[in-house]
Order: structure tokens, then C-alpha cells, then sequence
């Protein structure tokens, strides 16, 4: 067997319409396809990344909160790749999105900020 990447990362949300928005406006990932499947009252969001990676959005009544933040067991955060680590944080702000200060990698030397999700999920820009 060998990886090959990453297909997707899964993402249950609280609030579907707020979370299409973050993911879908504010961070500009497309929509590959939506999907409501009544018999779970469940939305199943696939948003495309340019390296052919996805996120799927899903929204599920009662779903149970993330249990800390962000050092639970698990995936502890998400990390997207940027080409400019600086803009991309000015444009996030802009957006109203709250980001942390950039700091450096200390062992590859690139630069990283945190910043979070309508549903506070930890996600890091990290430098190219």
C-alpha cells in the first residue's frame, strides 16, 4: 500500500449557513457538490482545494462540542498552504475573522498563524 495524499478532511459544523459561508466565501474554496439527505436532516457540503483536495461540510442535529481547544485527542488542527502567509491574514481580518500574531516554524523556518472557524475549530495558514 501507498498514500497518496490526502483526499479530504471531514468537518461537522453547528450552524450549516454560517460555516457554508466561512468556508465557502470567506476562505473562497468552490463548491463541488451540496447535498441534503433528508433521512439524516444532514447537509453534506464538498468544497474544493486547488491542489485537488476537499472538505466536506456536514451538519448533524445535536452534534456534541469539541472537547478543548486545541490540545484534545484527534486532529488537533487543520493547516491550509498560502503563497503569501502576510496577505493572507490582512484579507482574513478584513473579513472579520479573527488571527493570531505570525510566528516561525522553528525547524523549517516558515512562517505560521492560527485563526478559527464559526464552530472554533483550529485552522493554521502556513507559508509555501
Amino acid at each position: 500500500m501507498q498514500l497518496l495524499g490526502i483526499h479530504h478532511a471531514a468537518i461537522i459544523c453547528s450552524d450549516y449557513t454560517r460555516s457554508k459561508n466561512f468556508y465557502h466565501q470567506i476562505l473562497q474554496l468552490p463548491i463541488i457538490a451540496e447535498h441534503f439527505r433528508q433521512h439524516r436532516h444532514s447537509y453534506k457540503l464538498d468544497l474544493a482545494l486547488p491542489d485537488g483536495s476537499q472538505i466536506e461540510l456536514f451538519s448533524f442535529d445535536n452534534a456534541p462540542k469539541r472537547s478543548s481547544y486545541p490540545e484534545a485527542q484527534g486532529l488537533r488542527h487543520l493547516a491550509f498552504k498560502v503563497a503569501n502567509i502576510e496577505q493572507s491574514k490582512v484579507y482574513l481580518q478584513s473579513q472579520g475573522v479573527a488571527v493570531e500574531e505570525i510566528r516561525t516554524d522553528e525547524y523549517t523556518g516558515k512562517q505560521f498563524t492560527f485563526f478559527a472557524d464559526p464552530d472554533g475549530l483550529p485552522l493554521e495558514l502556513y507559508e509555501a
